[in-house]
């Protein structure tokens, strides 16, 4: 059994621990009971069950420090691990940014394990393929989907007296349908901490719709348009200005968070609808309440009515600038309305739904312009109904730009991980066509 309760996690890391004999020491126990199941051209194709556990020293001379890891954890597998992480250390030049371990932190109890989803079954996995399968089969339409269930913890302690623990549990799922005649494709992705909000017929049924719906797609010409975004394409360009967050980029001159004299912190960058932040203990996408630096995480607003409002400082580099350390996010949560996909749809006179966007890549990280293309689903919409399929599209876009011309914000969904809204944008550029379904 990989999943170690918090006083059998603490007893295994304070016996590796008493075997230190460095200036300090970190230890890092972490373990995950994880399953699965794949399914392509409508057969499950491999299922599957996995269990790991790790233990990491990190030991400290000085500025010098050395790593090692081993997953047995009787004594004398302990005293070898840290012995081996003590001689790479000695063997290591100096770090000039080394920070020492951080002493006793106080940590909010997390909400991120649900027991229902460590107990799924390889019955359960099953019918969720099932689910997808047997609708696909009777629309004509060929599925090829995966679900990951895990449970998990995580564990430190170091020399200094700080301890922390956590378990958490998650499932993922993703399906791609296409249609037979290989003209149409529709996608869904799905992630939970708690499984029983998950409904995989629902889900594969969107899909198959989507598919269906995009049978022998017309092309039209790139330009700008009205787009409605879901909320897994909006997320493929909010990715970049969640990276941007980064305050040493910022003050270094290499991000988009950059200014004249240091970063952007307190200026407008966006419409004043737009407000994005993190909090741990959200109860639809909860997450650890410490990250791997052993530093507490709080709910924190990242950008308030367009105003970036806090950026991410690393212990060192908070230390450079004499402020606070600010821990990046373990989550995105950005500000929603209350418009349906619906709704969106029959408010807009002439525009394009996107259900995707993928092979995102930066061509500017000064501006934040990315280039990637749309897939799975690109619907032209006319007169608030939607008309007909288009062919794909390749797009240059930047969220910044996107975010500040936005005509109306929909529903929160969770995606991977994070609460993103339908938005409704005017203005998004696309360059050309693309053949692919």
């Amino acid at each position: 059994m990989a999943i170690y309760k918090e006083d059998e996690a603490r007893r295994i890391m304070e016996k590796a621990l008493s075997f230190s004999t460095a200036d300090a020491c970190e230890i890092n126990l972490s373990g995950n009971e994880s399953g699965n199941i794949r399914y392509a051209r409508n057969s499950v194709s491999t299922s599957g069950h996995r269990s790991n556990q790790t233990l990491v020293v990190q030991s400290n001379f000085g500025k010098r420090s050395g790593t090692a890891t081993i997953d047995e954890f009787d004594d004398e597998s302990l005293k070898r691990v840290v012995a081996r992480a003590e001689e790479l250390a000695k063997l290591s030049p100096e770090n000039p940014e080394f920070m020492a371990p951080l002493g006793p932190q106080s940590y909010d109890p997390s909400v991120s394990y649900v027991q229902a989803t460590a107990d799924i079954t390889p019955e359960y996995r099953a019918e969720v393929a099932n689910n997808s399968i047997e609708p696909a089969i009777a629309k004509d339409v060929t599925a090829a989907g995966f679900l990951n269930d895990s449970a998990s913890f995580d564990a430190m302690l170091n020399s200094n007296g700080l301890f922390a623990y956590n378990k958490e549990t998650s499932a993922n799922f993703t399906v791609t349908m296409r249609t037979n005649d290989g003209t149409g494709s529709g996608w869904v992705t799905r992630d939970y901490n708690d499984i029983a909000k998950f409904d995989a017929a629902e889900a594969s049924r969107i899909a198959i719709d989507k598919a269906v719906m995009s049978r022998e797609a017309k092309a039209i010409e790139p330009g700008k348009y009205t787009v409605i975004l879901e909320p897994s394409a909006a997320l493929g360009l909010l990715n970049g200005l969640g990276n941007a967050i980064n305050a040493r980029q910022a003050d270094e001159g290499r991000s988009f968070m950059s200014k004249e004299g240091g970063n952007k912190m307190g200026d407008k960058i966006v419409d004043e609808r737009v407000s994005i932040w993190s909090d741990p203990l959200h109860p639809e996408v909860p997450t650890a309440t410490w990250n791997g630096a052993g530093q507490p995480l709080k709910k924190t607003t990242w950008i308030e009515n367009g105003i970036v409002k806090n950026l991410a400082y690393s212990r060192y580099w908070a230390e450079q600038k004499g402020v606070d350390p600010v821990p990046y996010p373990s989550n995105f949560i950005m500000a929603g309305g209350d418009a349906s996909l619906d709704e969106l749809i029959k408010s807009t006179k002439k525009g394009i739904l996107v259900t995707r966007l993928w092979y995102i890549r930066s061509v500017d990280p000064q501006t934040l312009l990315y280039t990637g293309l749309t897939r799975d689903g690109t619907f032209y919409i006319e007169n608030g109904a939607i008309k007909h399929p288009v062919k794909n599209f390749r797009f240059n876009e930047s969220p910044i730009i996107m975010l500040n011309n936005l005509e109306t914000l929909g529903k929160q969904v969770r995606v991977d991980g994070n609460l993103i809204p339908y938005m409704k944008v005017r203005d998004f550029t696309f360059t050309s066509l693309s053949d692919a379904v």
